[in-house]
């Protein structure tokens, strides 16, 4: 298959990008800038250009962002969408979070029904955030479950922007489907928490993606007097939902359906208590053994079947998902 990836720098979608090359698919990525796509290109020199290339779109929330980018010659077959932020730096939360994620995905999908007509089945990164009610939460999620939250609400604080940027553009895509019938069929990824190694071309200990962000501040002792708070309690390994999104286009029963992504609970404490039991150098760093996680007995439940069944996923550990992390995290500097 022919794919196109939007967001090819990103944490998530590098992996994505290795995962699609082993599977044997020719990938052309969007990125935002020439440095980012001759990155991308350096360290896959093996690749030739027919199977790896990229192209720039510098605003994905612009109108017509997309028109060009989805005609191909040879045309493509597929696309995973996964350009949108993740981060809670922002003044503006319409502008900054908001608009990026919702216009960019109508956007894409709209270019794709108009420019693209041989693309099949189009997949979506969105987030658990589309799923959680944090106000209210079920006794076991799963992918009948969506966020409650209000454009009023999503104006509130940072988090909750973040929320329901990814509720929102994650309605907007369904809702696109359902109205406007196009060529292609849906399917969409609901990750929480995702840990994993990083890409170690693309990152510095600063810009980490969001989540590893903790893996990193336990091996650095930024919680070696208090554990931040765990904030959500169930996690995934970014290889584990590479291949969810990989398996997401090839398999014929995964259309139309949205797949909760999760391995599982998880933690600080257990993160810190992985980091102490295979990298016994960095115990001085660490919170005492003692001391007690905030996951309690009665947190949510998840049910990961359908990942499972249909996309065949077998999830990795926790301990071996935390080793590689700080192994590649060592690989940059920490």
């Amino acid at each position: 298959m022919k794919v196109l990836l939007t967001g090819g720098s990103g944490f998530i979608a590098a992996h994505i990008l290795d995962q699609l090359l082993e599977h044997g698919h020719d990938v052309v990525t969007t990125v935002r800038s020439e440095e980012k796509g001759r990155k991308i290109l350096e360290n896959h020199k093996g690749v030739p250009q027919r199977k790896l290339s990229y192209v720039i779109v510098k605003d994905i929330a612009e109108e017509g962002a997309f028109d060009e980018v989805v005609v191909s010659d040879p045309p493509f077959d597929a696309v995973i969408h996964t350009a949108s932020p993740y981060h809670f730096n922002i003044t503006d939360p319409k502008k900054d979070l908001l608009d990026p994620a919702i216009i960019g995905t109508t956007e894409i999908l709209k270019a794709i029904k108009a420019s693209a007509p041989n693309v099949k089945r189009v997949a979506i990164t969105s987030s658990f955030a589309a799923i959680t009610n944090p106000k209210n939460h079920p006794r076991i999620y799963s992918e009948e479950d969506w966020n409650p939250v209000t454009m009023e609400e999503a104006l509130e604080d940072p988090v909750s922007s973040y929320r329901a940027s990814k509720t929102f553009a994650e309605r907007a895509a369904w809702d696109f489907v359902r109205n406007e019938k196009p060529n292609f069929e849906l399917a969409t990824l609901c990750p929480p928490l995702v840990f994993g190694p990083v890409i170690h071309y693309l990152n510095s200990l600063q810009a980490i993606n969001t989540s590893n962000a903790r893996i990193r501040d336990s091996m650095q002792g930024k919680m070696i007097d208090e554990l931040a708070p765990t904030g959500s309690f169930i996690w995934v390994d970014v290889r584990d939902l590479a291949i969810a999104h990989v398996k997401a286009i090839e398999i014929p029963e995964a259309a139309g359906k949205r797949f909760f992504v999760t391995a599982g609970h998880t933690c600080n404490r257990d993160i810190a208590e992985c980091i102490r039991k295979n990298f016994p150098e960095s115990r001085s760093q660490l919170p005492p053994e003692s001391t007690e996680g905030d996951i309690q007995g009665e947190v949510y439940k998840y049910d990961n079947s359908r990942s499972r069944k249909i996309l065949g996923l077998e999830y990795r550990s926790l301990e071996e998902c935390v080793k590689d992390t700080v192994k590649s995290l060592h690989a940059v500097g920490a």
